[in-house]
């Protein structure tokens, strides 16, 4: 028995040699690039008065960050714990507090003072005392609430040394409990006041009094007052939007653009109108500023507080692209010029696109796109072809048997190229066009790509996969995803292969303001719109296909059912295309699935219910999770796997099987987790399984005829990962054409499953373009790192003990633990934060893949599962062979000659 597990160890030890692939020190950024993003700003302080000028800030992310003044770059950041637990309710910089005195200082011989506080989470709820020089967390305490189901409303505040915990219980009180910030410790008994007015949706928290909407007035609360007076303030009109909370100005909020306090130590300048406010200093005297977009204009003005007089030192306008949406002021701050000559302000702006904008003396000096950090959709665009392949490419369209035709087109398009030659030598040929100035020109081997990334806030980025640099971005207001928890959707309808028409690619998603459909058609390559640009439609989109390819101009249909479950074509000509197509649909909170049937006749669409499943069970428990199916544009190379006695056992290759997965609480289980795999053209369930006490995160991949799934075993309690693998047997029903409607028996099913040392964020498989490299399973983890598995490590048929079979197959024996070496890591030490999601594509290489993984930073790189054997590698001697080459040219040339010498000479004797 020893014997056996040694000998399985070496093999699995000298498969791993074989399999694994490293990363030189000098091709470390040479085929990839990272993004470093914080998310989209939530709490900001701009300073510039400290010895080391500093904006701290604080985001919807959960995370912490120091950025640059100059550039924008990351100082230092923290990424703190997932939501809930890392939703920051309260962030605090000392000497930024509404009281000016307060410098959050430590006592002389205390390490307790800080630079920065943050409050975060509610059961428990956190709180931190920062170093805002590196990052670094300097102390902490946390706070478990009694009842964690209301701890979730709760809010902070910060006055004077003590942090305030405000627990709201709607329409009866609010609890209040005061600690000392740096300790924990509590200053007394929490206080309850009596506020039977109070609602989630009408109610907010400025500085120390709590405010509500009530009708044409305002009724507030002073919280660290000791009368517990109600204070209610009239209103012009009943506010037409929510209440918004004045930074930096104690019991002043914002009303339909208006200031309005309810502090009667705290004045505003009456007739104020703009859509964002923030309060600073300018010598020395507190001012506040506003920003409105009037016309694709920002203006930025300002008034000291005391007397409402305006600071035209500092008013500026300036142009603000489309593509940030409509900008925020965070905050601000001034700072005396070098020269002396007056004050030069900072203003930092966060935008409805998710981006963060710094303007300085009538410019936007830099910007940051954080909606990056929220990736939701990915394609890979080819490039355009070079003016010389692009004639090519059109001479190569013409007639294949009319050879004069063919000769007269090769000798014009020589001729063309020789004058443009000639005109390019003399300085009079025809400008580079904008792609081709920008280098956006296809490669021989098909690895420069535009990489376009669709993201949760509407914006849309054209980014060089190579370089990274950003080509283009455009922003979709109003614009958000689809019911059933679906986001929007990036679809490529036309790739660049057609010269010289340009790829074209479509945006789907919903109105925000009515829930009709709304598409977006748009060149990926210059990113404008193209064929209709934004187009309302005036139904909801219920679900959506791709069809094939229309020869009028090489566009692929996209099929909509809308929520009456009619069936529409865009663009129309593609129409014919969708006779005989199949459509699901899939309820993920009933887990009920529907099939149609898409008629054409008579020049009319019409849809037919032609099945019906319910995953839910008998009591509708279960919810769906995760939806898996195939990549459309995989190729199957091989159809079969060849035993150990040469038999061929044949893959059960169905493009219609549809992975769903449910999980339901279960009395004795905790939760169950079910898998089907259901044809959803015929509707029939072709193979289920069941897996209990276990729970998400799980993360689903389907390619050929294998998937893999992992999840989180509560027994055992650790990762697991489960692949199942399903053939046809040794006879294939049909090797020619799939019919779900004539289906073969029931596949069979391998399965197994193996232990992972680390929890899974994301799965997918690796694609080419012929599908003739072997498939590698790229797993991405909670720590940052992606690790490339090939699947013969993953196959459900490794035999338990080594066998004849086994390696007459090439499968090592089963080890339930997978190995995950460094040398895998496809990211070595590039983490990526928050990872979510792994996109791949093919290239014009059948050996490389390329990969962008996406959460709260980018990765972009490419992997070859089997080596680059289509490549000659980098290290590759020319000159060595050149002169093997050379040499034995010229040994053969003169052999030739000696031998003809010779066979003369014989012939004179």
């Amino acid at each position: 028995m020893q014997e056996k597990c040694l000998l399985a160890g070496l093999s699995l030890a000298l498969l791993l040699l074989g399999t694994c692939s490293a990363l030189y020190e000098d091709q470390i950024k040479k085929f990839d690039w990272r993004g470093v993003n914080v998310g989209a700003l939530k709490q900001s302080r701009v300073d510039l008065n400290h010895f080391q000028p500093r904006i701290l800030l604080s985001t919807h992310e959960g995370v912490v960050a120091s950025l640059c003044v100059k550039t924008g770059e990351l100082v230092w950041r923290q990424v703190l714990e997932q939501k809930p637990r890392g939703d920051i309710k309260l962030l605090q910089v000392s000497g930024f507090s509404d009281d000016s005195s307060d410098t959050a200082a430590a006592p002389m011989g205390s390490n307790l003072g800080f630079d920065m506080l943050t409050v975060q989470g509610h059961a428990p709820a956190l709180v931190r005392g920062w170093n805002t020089n590196m990052g670094a967390i300097e102390w902490e305490w946390s706070m478990m609430p009694l009842n964690t189901e209301r701890a979730q409303e709760a809010l902070w505040f910060y006055s004077r040394s003590v942090l305030y915990h405000v627990l709201p219980a709607w329409r009866s009180h609010l609890e209040v409990t005061a600690y000392f910030a740096s300790s924990g410790h509590s200053t007394g008994s929490t206080s309850k006041v009596m506020a039977s007015w109070i609602t989630p949706e009408s109610c907010s928290l400025s500085g120390t009094f709590y405010v509500c909407v009530d009708g044409k007035q305002l009724i507030s609360l002073d919280l660290v007052s000791k009368s517990g007076q109600v204070i209610r303030t009239s209103l012009d009109a009943e506010p037409k939007g929510s209440l918004k909370v004045m930074a930096g100005l104690n019991g002043v909020v914002i009303v339909d653009g208006n200031l309005v306090s309810v502090n009667k130590d705290q004045s505003v300048c009456p007739g104020l109108q703009a859509s964002s406010y923030s309060v600073g200093s300018f010598n020395y005297r507190k001012i506040l500023a506003y920003a409105d977009l009037v016309s694709g204009i920002v203006k930025i003005n300002a008034v000291y507080l005391d007397n409402c007089a305006p600071v035209t030192e500092i008013e500026q306008s300036l142009p603000f692209p489309a593509h940030f949406g409509s900008p925020e002021l965070s905050n601000f701050d001034c700072k005396q010029k070098r020269n002396g000559e007056g004050k030069s302000c900072l203003f930092l702006f966060s935008t409805s696109s998710e981006s963060i904008v710094a303007v300085q003396q009538g410019r936007i000096r830099w910007s940051r796109e954080e909606a990056l950090a929220n990736v939701i959709d990915s394609q890979f665009v080819d490039l355009p072809l070079a003016d010389t392949e692009g004639t090519l490419e059109s001479e190569m369209k013409g007639k294949a048997g009319d050879i004069v035709s063919a000769f007269l087109r090769r000798i014009t398009t020589q001729a063309v190229q020789i004058r443009s030659l000639f005109l390019h030598v003399i300085g009079l040929g025809p400008p580079p066009t904008d792609t081709q100035r920008a280098g956006l020109v296809r490669d021989s081997f098909g690895l420069h790509k535009m990489l376009v990334l669709l993201t949760r806030a509407g914006k849309v980025f054209g980014i060089d996969n190579i370089s990274g640099k950003h080509h283009w971005q455009l922003y979709l207001p109003n614009v958000s995803g689809f019911d059933n928890d679906e986001q929007m959707r990036l679809i490529v309808q036309r790739s660049a292969k057609h010269f010289p028409l340009q790829p074209l690619c479509t945006i789907l998603g919903k109105d925000a303001v009515n829930g009709n459909g709304v598409l977006y058609r748009f060149n990926p390559i210059t990113g404008k719109a193209a064929e209709g640009g934004l187009i309302q439609l005036d139904y909801k989109i219920k679900q959506l296909s791709l069809l094939g390819e229309t020869e009028k101009d090489f566009v692929k249909g996209i099929l909509l059912l809308d929520s009456s479950n009619k069936v529409h074509v865009y663009p129309q000509h593609a129409t014919p295309l969708a006779d005989g197509m199949y459509l699901y649909t899939a309820d993920v909170r009933t887990a009920e699935l529907a099939g149609y049937f898409v008629k054409y006749a008579g020049g009319k669409l019409s849809s037919t219910h032609v099945w019906n499943a319910r995953l839910g069970g008998h009591n509708s428990e279960q919810q769906i999770i995760a939806v898996a199916g195939k990549n459309p544009i995989e190729h199957v190379h091989s159809q079969g796997r060849v035993l150990g006695d040469r038999s061929v056992l044949y893959k059960y290759i169905n493009p219609n099987l549809v992975a769903f997965v449910t999980q339901a609480p279960d009395a004795t289980h905790k939760s169950v987790l079910n898998l089907y795999l259901v044809d959803v053209v015929s509707g029939s369930v072709v193979f289920t399984i069941t897996h209990r006490k276990v729970r998400a995160p799980l993360s689903i991949v389907h390619s050929e005829n294998w998937l893999a799934y992992s999840y989180f075993n509560e027994k055992v309690r650790r990762t697991e990962i489960t692949t199942i693998e399903l053939y046809e047997g040794k006879t294939q029903a049909n090797n020619s054409v799939w019919s779900s409607l004539q289906a073969p028996p029931m596949p069979l099913v391998e399965r197994q499953s193996y232990i992972l040392p680390t929890i899974v964020e994301a799965l997918r498989e690796t694609i080419t373009e012929r599908g003739i490299t072997n498939k590698h399973v790229l797993i991405g983890t909670a720590s940052g790192s992606i690790v490339e598995m090939p699947w013969h490590l993953l196959d459900p048929r490794r035999p338990i003990a080594s066998t004849t079979q086994g390696r007459e197959e090439g499968a090592i024996p089963y080890i339930p633990e997978l190995p995950l070496p460094t040398e895998s890591h496809i990211n070595y030490n590039q983490t990526v934060a928050r990872l979510r999601n792994i996109y791949t594509a093919p290239s014009g290489l059948e050996s490389t893949c390329l990969v962008v993984a996406t959460g709260l930073d980018l990765f972009v790189t490419r992997v070859a599962p089997s080596k680059t054997f289509d490549l000659l590698k980098e290290d590759f001697d020319y000159i060595l062979i050149s002169i093997v080459l050379v040499a034995l040219t010229s040994g053969s040339l003169i052999v030739k000659h000696l031998a003809s010498r010779k066979l003369l000479k014989q012939a004179w004797k």
